[in-house]
Parts: structure tokens; sequence; C-alpha cells
């Protein structure tokens, strides 16, 4: 092909692109220019909006002129009110957990045992879950009823986070039972945290522990 037939080939091209344009701006039914967007109607608000507006703003300016010229006064007022506020808070949270350990710090009730009906059936229970190699059973049984005991005896030296050795430590029970409560729990915490199984020498050392204790009345009375 040569350099003259190529050329009048662009020419060509050139000239139906030219006319093809030209027809395309020629159709009115193409937008070419920007269009401007009508200004909106009413575009105020409506007469009684400004009223109502003016109006509340004439109600609330004393009030406001008011918390300005005032604001040193309220600022103090406000921080009291944030530290009553507070002391009030810190009171609810600590001041019943101080007035229960102020009540058991209180003399202890050193002749008090379970009944023995309830100890005779507790260790009756026991003996019976012992009896079938469920030392462990039968050793957290002895715990949860003696628990249980003290409970009924003494309410506010008992609630739900409580623990064995917080009772076999708590002075206001006799010495014991929390000597008993420091054997069994002892046993109790090793089979539940440890998993170790407990057996049989485990058992009768929690078991006698509850008895001297539960039933020192009883054996008392006896001899």
């Amino acid at each position: 092909m040569s350099t003259g037939s190529g050329s009048e080939a662009l020419v060509a091209q050139g000239d139906e692109l030219a006319e093809a344009y030209a027809q395309m701006r020629a159709d009115t039914q193409t937008q070419f220019a920007p269009v401007e967007m009508p200004a909106p109607e009413n575009s105020e608000p409506p007469q009684w909006l400004k009223d109502l507006l003016e109006w509340l703003g004439d109600l609330f300016k004393p009030v406001a002129q008011g918390l300005v010229e005032g604001w040193p006064v309220i600022k103090w007022v406000l921080i009291a009110l944030g530290v009553a506020l507070l002391v009030f808070l810190l009171w609810r949270l600590f001041a019943p957990d101080l007035f229960a350990r102020r009540s058991r710090t209180a003399t202890p009730q050193d002749d008090w045992v379970p009944d023995s009906r309830a100890a005779l059936a507790l260790l009756e229970d026991a003996d019976r879950l012992a009896a079938e190699g469920r030392f462990d059973e039968a050793t957290h049984l002895l715990l949860q009823r003696s628990v249980g005991q003290i409970a009924t005896a003494r309410p506010d030296l008992v609630d739900p986070s409580s623990t064995a050795r917080e009772l076999a430590a708590e002075p206001a029970l006799p010495e014991g039972a929390r000597k008993a409560f420091g054997v069994i729990a002892q046993r109790v915490e090793r089979s539940l945290f440890a998993l170790q199984h407990l057996g049989q020498d485990d058992w009768q050392a929690a078991r006698d522990a509850y008895a001297e204790f539960a039933l020192a009345r009883l054996t008392g009375s006896a001899l």
C-alpha cells in the first residue's frame, strides 16, 4: 500500500467523523449545555416556625443568662453534689460488708453444735455413699450439709461467696466447728481442684472430725 493512499483514507475517516459530530450536535434531543436548576420555591421557613423559634428564644433567654451569671456558684454546687453521690455509692458498696465483718467478730458461740438428729441423719447418708466406695461424694456431702447447718444457726456468717476455707478460719465459730471444717475442707478441695480421688482414710478422717464436733453433746450425755 502506498503512502498516498493511506493519507487519503485518514482524510476520508476524518471527514466522516466530522460529519457524524455535526449531525449529533444538530440533534436537539441531545443536551450539551449545563442545565440551570430552578430556585426552590418557598425557601424561607414558614412564619409560624419563625414565631415559635422566637418565642422559645425569649423563654429560655433568662435561664441562659442566669446560668452564665451564676456559674461560679453553680459550679461548686455541682461539685458538691458529685462528691456526695460518690460518698453515697461507696457507702452502699462497702458499709454492708463492714457491718457484717463487725458482727462476725462478736463473741463466738462456744456452746453451739448442730442438732443431733440432723447430724446423725447426715452421717447416715454419708456412710451410705462411703459404703459404696464413693468417698469423694460422701466427704463433699459432709461439707455441704454442715455449711447449711451453720447458715441456719448463724446466717450472718454465711453468704453465697463464702468458702469452706473462710469458714474454717471464722473466729465467730466454735473451735470445734473450725477444726472440723478445716479437716473436711482440706480433703474436698483436694478432690475438686487437685482432682485427687479420696480414699478410705480421707473419708474416715473427715467423718471423725465432724462426728467429734457435731455429736459432742450426745457423746457427753451418754457418758
